[in-house]
């Protein structure tokens, strides 16, 4: 995914906001040009983008590393992005949401079906690929939905709970004790824990709550010294 959404992360972060921006660019990116496509593709590719914003959450700048998107990586490199560095191969002209990635590749997207079916299962969510029979980002391209069925219903706000959340980024963070030198602070980790665009303890994918609840047990295990002086 090229470029990252004007959101001034040190401000006050309004959810709502983010949301409308992030949707607002993926249609513009994922609905062909009128020069590449009619208006009757155009207003078929605007529905199905609308559903899928529907279906797996808005749109957003980057996932937190502990997400099952994205965290099938070797964990002293964290990815926040799908790729090939956490298994995915045939990936271009892709967009994400919350619970998801379009990509629109001119191959076919076969090699993206099979990198994707060839994940290592996860324990708390699905993932899957289908095509799309829809013109999206251009009519020659090959539009491939992934999307993350999780196995515990999300929060009413659409949010992912912390009963999810607390534990995916443990398990991803625990062992970092092995090698680490220095304990990063929540201001230095909060864009890697919360994804993106994202506020000082919330984002499109953890609420407040959720997020003041991570903040305070990083803040907690950093002065335990398990990671080592915390940096300054």
């Amino acid at each position: 995914m090229q470029g990252h959404y004007l959101v001034e992360y040190n401000m006050a972060f309004r959810a709502d906001e983010a949301e409308r921006i992030g949707n607002e660019r993926v249609l513009n990116y994922l609905v062909p040009k009128p020069k590449d496509a009619t208006e009757s593709q155009r207003a078929r590719a605007k529905e199905a983008v609308l559903d899928i914003l529907y279906e797996l959450g808005p749109a957003i700048d980057t996932y937190p590393s502990w997400h099952p998107l994205v965290s099938n990586h070797e964990s002293r490199y964290p990815e926040t992005l799908p790729g090939s560095k956490n298994g995915y191969e045939g990936l271009d002209h892709t967009r994400c949401f919350v619970n998801g990635f379009i990509t629109c590749p001119y191959n076919g997207g076969q090699k993206v079906i099979d990198s994707v079916e060839a994940l290592p299962l996860h324990h708390a969510a699905t993932i899957t690929a289908e095509r799309l029979d829809v013109p999206l980002y251009h009519p020659l391209a090959t539009p491939i939905l992934v999307k993350c069925k999780w196995h515990e219903p999300l929060l009413r706000d659409g949010t992912i709970p912390l009963a999810v959340a607390l534990p995916l980024l443990l398990e991803s963070e625990l062992p970092c004790w092995r090698w680490s030198d220095v304990a990063e602070t929540w201001e230095s980790m909060r864009e890697y824990f919360l994804g993106s665009p994202y506020g000082s303890r919330s984002s499109l994918f953890v609420n407040q709550e959720t997020g003041q609840a991570i903040k305070k047990i990083w803040n907690a295990l950093i002065h335990t010294g398990m990671f080592g002086p915390i940096k300054v």
